[in-house]
């Protein structure tokens, strides 16, 4: 076996400092940033993202005493209400929900009581007024007593 010898290579020049300068130190960091970003963004996603608006829990059912209410031609409904609470909600005065049930059902046609569809609309408007006097507290109105004559 044979050995030649090899001339030495020139190192490059290299500043007045006497250091060499950095290759690829940009992309170096460019790099670093990406991947920082990325793990960050990663468990952002599976650890503190918001799950979105989740569903109310329902809380404690509030009976409210029956009333008999005037409706037209001389007839009269006799209500009860039982509300049902969001969980954690202050405690219900129904006083708004009675007045709420006065202002919806008095001196309606007993008609407009009769059938299953009705009541229904009814209780929806009863709902829109009860959600803006309990301000959201009030997940459902239940209809505990509803006696027309």
């Amino acid at each position: 076996m044979t050995v030649t010898a090899m001339q030495p290579v020139a190192a490059p020049a290299t500043p007045e400092g006497g250091e060499e300068p950095k290759k690829g130190g940009k992309k170096k960091l460019v790099v670093v940033l990406l991947l920082v970003l990325a793990l960050g963004g990663g468990g952002w996603f599976f650890f503190l993202k918001p799950s979105g608006p989740t569903e109310p829990v329902p809380g404690e059912v509030v009976t409210l005493e029956s009333m008999q209410l005037n409706l037209a031609g001389g007839h009269y409904l006799r209500l009860g209400m039982a509300l049902q609470l969001e969980e954690g909600a202050h405690e219900a005065d129904g006083s708004k929900a009675l007045d709420a049930a006065i202002t919806v059902f008095s001196g309606l046609e007993m008609s407009k009581l009769v059938t299953t569809e009705q009541r229904e609309e009814l209780r929806g408007k009863l709902m829109e007024k009860l959600d803006h006097a309990y301000h959201g507290e009030v997940l459902e109105v239940y209809f505990t007593e509803f006696v027309t004559q």
